[in-house]
C-alpha cells in the first residue's frame, strides 16, 4: 500500500511542477519596485504587471499613507551616479525626476451638526521625497492648495472641498509623472 502511494505522490507532484512550470510569471516574480517604477514611466499601461505595480503603489497609500509609493532601495538598478538612495545606490537624474514628481495627497473631510449649526473639518496632508529620497508628508491648508489639487477635487466633488456640505469622505489623490514629463493623477477614495 505505501509503495503506491509514494508513486502517487510522485506523479502528482510531477504533474504539479509540470503546471507550474507552463503557467506565466507571476508580476511578484520580481521586484515590484522595479515594476512600479517603469509601470509609472508609462502611465500605467494595461498589463497583469503594471496592474500588480499600481495596486501595490495604492495599497501603500491607502487608508493612511503608511509607506512611500515608490521604495527604490528595493529595485536593484545599478544606475548611473547622481542622488543616492538608502543602501548605496546611485540614482540617475531620471528616475530621480520620476520619484520627485510623485505627490500623495490625502484629502478628510468631517461634517458634524451641532448646536451652533454644521462644523466642516479639514484634514490636507501632502506626501512628496525630499532631495535626500526621504517620503516626507506635511499638512496644507485648502488655500496653499496647487491649481491641478483644486481642479481634480472639484471635478470629483462638484465644488472646494471647504466650501461643500456634503457628506464626510477621505480621498487620496496621487499625482505621478510619465515618461514624456505629462502628470497624471489617480482619485482613491476609502
Amino acid at each position: 500500500m505505501t509503495h503506491w502511494r509514494r508513486i502517487r505522490d510522485i506523479v502528482a507532484g510531477g504533474l504539479i511542477n509540470a503546471f507550474l512550470v507552463s503557467m506565466p510569471h507571476s508580476a511578484f516574480s520580481y521586484p515590484i519596485d522595479c515594476a512600479i517604477l517603469l509601470c509609472m514611466a508609462g502611465s500605467f499601461p494595461a498589463s497583469a504587471e503594471c496592474a500588480a505595480a499600481k495596486a501595490e503603489v495604492i495599497r501603500r497609500i491607502t487608508p493612511w499613507p503608511v509607506e512611500p509609493p515608490l521604495q527604490l532601495w528595493r529595485c536593484p538598478m545599478g544606475s548611473s551616479p547622481s542622488l543616492p538612495i538608502e543602501g548605496g545606490e546611485i540614482l540617475s537624474p531620471e528616475i530621480t525626476a520620476y520619484r520627485d514628481a510623485i505627490e500623495v495627497w490625502h484629502l478628510a473631510k468631517h461634517v458634524t451638526n451641532g448646536s451652533g449649526g454644521r462644523d466642516i473639518y479639514l484634514t490636507t496632508l501632502r506626501g512628496t521625497y525630499d532631495e535626500a529620497g526621504h517620503f516626507v508628508r506635511q499638512s496644507v491648508g485648502e488655500n496653499d492648495w496647487p491649481a491641478w489639487l483644486q481642479s481634480t477635487v472639484q471635478a470629483r466633488t462638484g465644488s472646494t472641498l471647504l466650501n461643500s456640505y456634503g457628506t464626510s469622505f477621505r480621498a487620496i489623490v496621487l499625482r505621478m509623472q510619465d515618461y514624456t514629463g505629462t502628470y497624471f493623477t489617480e482619485w482613491v477614495s476609502y
